[in-house]
């Protein structure tokens, strides 16, 4: 096949992507969120794990099209993915349902936390409520830093840091003194060693403590 015929196919195959995405999208919605939920689980199961990474990239951008309580959860469940683009995909997928319809995000985060979930979405969602910066942010940021992880609770503290709540400040004093060893990630991809309380100490620094 030429290279024309294969650029062709590519405009046929986007075609017919947005038809089947259109046509899927209009189904009832109830059968919609329990269809890609359970899609979300198979993806998460399987094996062959190119195969699993390009369903949870595609099942991200669909679930965030479609409302309910159900597909946040699904998309936390995506977030907790090992492979690094497929919490990007993700994480942006959670940002644009996060600003149209937050409060559906927070209780999935709260779903989250009663369930002492331990996975990678733990150290990402910290981040996401800092991004979106709602009155509710603070509280939510605090309960991660009662996680069992370390890694958990030095996403917490670096996200209070990045929400610029002085409020978060009495918080923070709570870690000065924590020991605990976490692996930072600096500028150009650098990581380094650094203790819970040196991450404290910096953001009570950048909260104007």
């Amino acid at each position: 096949m030429s290279i024309e015929r294969e650029l062709a196919a590519i405009f046929d195959a986007e075609r017919a992507l947005r038809e089947a995405e259109r046509r899927l999208l209009d189904a009832p919605e109830k059968k919609l969120q329990n269809l890609l939920s359970n899609a979300v689980r198979e993806a998460r199961a399987l094996d062959d794990r190119n195969e699993a990474i390009m369903r949870l990239q595609r099942l991200a951008d669909l679930c965030a099209q479609v409302p309910g309580p159900a597909m946040a959860d699904a998309l936390i469940d995506i977030l907790d993915d090992e492979e690094p683009a497929v919490r990007a995909e993700a994480a942006d997928a959670l940002l644009d349902v996060g600003y149209a319809r937050y409060a559906e995000v927070a209780r999935a985060i709260e779903r989250a936390l009663d369930a002492r979930r331990d996975g990678p979405c733990m150290e990402e969602l910290p981040f996401f409520l800092a991004e979106i910066a709602e009155p509710s942010a603070l509280p939510l940021i605090e309960r991660f830093t009662r996680h069992p992880r370390k890694e958990v609770v030095a996403a917490a503290i670096e996200a209070m840091s990045e929400l610029g709540d002085p409020e978060a400040i009495e918080i923070l004093e709570r870690f000065v003194d924590d020991d605990r060893e976490v692996f930072l990630e600096g500028e150009e991809d650098d990581v380094t060693k650094g203790t819970i309380g040196e991450i404290a100490r910096d953001a009570i620094e950048s909260l104007g403590g």
